[in-house]
């Protein structure tokens, strides 16, 4: 019996000695600056970069710098069609289980994380038709100039599998979720897709961004206004 729980105990250590290591890769990645040179335009197009504490979202304007969403995310996805009258889109990539299953932080079970990280081509992304956002901790304005937006765009919408793939209505009844091109795991989860999007854009950002902190601690917290007005 000491020699199972001698066992178990040095298996647990070693996961836990694991996590550790991921944890501080993961940080050490998410600080290691890519466009470094870049810069936010007084002016341009700007999106918002969101987290629920668990995914990252690129929040996007539907029609801007020439780009059009409206074509690829009608309303007839939608449970209720009407929400296609908003002017954004959110939109998250990730595992289809683990996205599915944990909207929140209340939502996640280890197993499903644990399958998620080590690997599957079962990958989704989820759009949410929403008004633009205000101000939040969890959510960061980032502006873009019209080529930069363009390229961003370019970069999600090579993530959709296509029109004619799987979808399902989602959580509510202004989002849905889309089949997608990619592989999801440890190394490449939702977050580090926002990353990689927002890279590809040329925004100054980490090399690898696996956890919503390494995302929008690249940008500026919103700034509030006293009552007062000061």
């Amino acid at each position: 019996m000491k020699r199972i729980l001698r066992g178990a105990g040095s298996v647990l250590g070693a996961a836990m000695l694991l996590l550790v290591a991921y944890g501080a890769a993961g940080m050490a990645g998410g600080a290691m600056p890519r466009n470094v040179g870049w810069a936010q335009p007084s002016d341009g197009v700007r999106i918002l970069v969101e987290s629920n504490g668990v995914h990252t979202d690129l929040v996007l304007p539907k029609l801007a710098a020439g780009v059009d969403w409206r074509d690829l995310l009608p309303g007839d996805d939608l449970a209720d069609p009407r929400y296609a009258g908003f002017d954004h889109v959110a939109i998250g990539w990730g595992e289809r289980t683990f996205y599915l299953e944990t909207p929140t932080w209340a939502d996640v079970r280890p197993l499903t994380v644990l399958r998620a990280a080590v690997g599957s081509d079962r990958t989704v992304l989820h759009v949410e038709h929403v008004a633009m956002p205000a101000a939040a901790d969890d959510a960061r304005t980032v502006v873009l100039r019209p080529e930069e937006y363009r390229r961003l765009a370019a970069f999600v919408r090579a993530s959709f599998a296509g029109r004619q793939a799987w979808h399902r209505t989602g959580y509510g009844r202004n989002d849905a979720f889309y089949q997608a091109r990619g592989r999801y795991s440890a190394i490449e989860t939702c977050n580090a897709w926002t990353g990689d999007a927002l890279r590809a854009a040329g925004v100054r950002i980490g090399a690898w961004t696996p956890f919503p902190v390494t995302v929008l601690g690249w940008f500026a917290p919103p700034r509030y206004r006293a009552r007062d007005g000061s």
